[in-house]
């Protein structure tokens, strides 16, 4: 996952900012309306993509690699669920060449196996 060059374009801003968000684990294969606005609203802050790419891979790892003993989290529904972390990198920016250590981070925990699901609701022993 590479986020395009940041642009002051804001469709293309919103565009690139979905299709981030919609590759990540465990969100929408598709974003809202909601979604888009949120984007836009991203780009009118004046939130730099790096920061947006930065905060939505540190997020998603940061549920990904959670103590397997604590319940599961729901599944992400909204942009909106990542803005507490846009902001906590907008007041502690991290290092230059740490986006690339969350790409590479995420691409590997996301080409680990699944577990098994259930794929019905009827027990083996009817």
């Amino acid at each position: 996952m590479t986020a395009p060059a940041p642009d002051s374009n804001p469709a293309t801003y919103v565009a690139a900012v979905i299709l981030l968000y919609v590759e990540l684990p465990e969100t929408p294969l598709s974003a809202s309306l909601q979604d888009h606005r949120q984007a836009r609203r991203m780009h009118d802050a004046g939130v730099p993509l790096q920061i947006v790419e930065s905060a939505l891979l540190l997020a998603s790892l940061r549920r990904l690699i959670r103590p397997a003993d604590l319940p599961p989290l729901p599944p992400i529904r909204s942009l909106a669920y990542f803005q507490p972390v846009i902001d906590e990198l907008l007041v502690h920016p991290m290092p230059d060449n740490y986006l690339e250590y969350l790409r590479l981070k995420l691409n590997r925990i996301a080409a680990r196996p699944a577990l098994p699901v259930q794929k019905n609701t009827f027990l083996d022993d009817r």
